[in-house]
């Protein structure tokens, strides 16, 4: 019996419920988080998904056969054409102008995540690569159940309900378990000693997760 990402969050087990369960995720359920510290999370998450874009140009140039070439393609253009663009349409919600997005200075933890995705992707193959990426596709997807399995969290009322209605979508949520799939089926040939260094991998990239919401909450830069 192979290994699969439940065995990834299970021997990351505290790491995990403590980027799922944050403070940042819980104030935002609750409707009580800043304002300020919001806005500051999702400007630097405006840079995120850039280096997230970067990750899938690597992912191209990594792919050894077709489908793995189209599945990084599928995943860059989707981010260039498709999620960038509902993302400045959505700071601009929040009073964050295209403008002030293309001249934010990043934050240490910005830097922190994106670089270590990109250097885990330099180094290794597309699978270490999607094992750093899965906190943040997998773990949004986790975060918007849990909150709506939560009695504090308020969805009327709440200045964040449509952020929790972005990552609940089915929309995202398909893209959720299309990625634990394609984990899933590489997974399950890796050797025991193959096992312990995605899991490093994994535990690193939730830590680094924790970091930047921790970024949000202290308007840290």
């Amino acid at each position: 019996m192979g290994y699969r990402f439940d065995d990834l969050t299970k021997v990351c087990h505290d790491d995990w419920r403590n980027y799922i369960e944050h403070d940042f995720v819980r104030q935002l359920g609750a409707g009580i988080l800043e304002p300020d510290a919001f806005r500051h999370y999702l400007q630097q998450d405006y840079l995120f998904l850039m280096h997230f874009a970067r990750a899938y140009a690597l992912a191209v140039y990594k792919s050894r056969n077709m489908a793995e070439l189209r599945h990084g393609f599928e995943g860059l253009k989707t981010i260039v054409d498709v999620e960038l663009g509902l993302h400045v349409d959505y700071c601009r919600g929040w009073g964050i102008s295209e403008k002030d997005l293309a001249t934010l200075p990043e934050a240490k933890a910005t830097l922190a995540y994106t670089r270590y995705v990109l250097d885990t992707g330099n180094r290794g193959d597309l699978l270490d690569m999607h094992v750093a990426l899965a906190p943040c596709l997998v773990g949004y997807g986790e975060i918007a159940n849990w909150l709506n399995a939560q009695a504090f969290t308020l969805r009327d009322d709440n200045p964040y309900s449509a952020w929790i209605a972005m990552y609940e979508s089915a929309e995202f949520q398909q893209a959720m378990q299309d990625e634990i799939a394609w984990l899933n089926k590489r997974l399950e040939d890796v050797t025991a000693a193959r096992f312990d260094e995605l899991a490093t991998i994994f535990r690193d990239a939730t830590r680094l997760e924790i970091d930047f919401w921790q970024m949000g909450l202290d308007l840290a830069l």
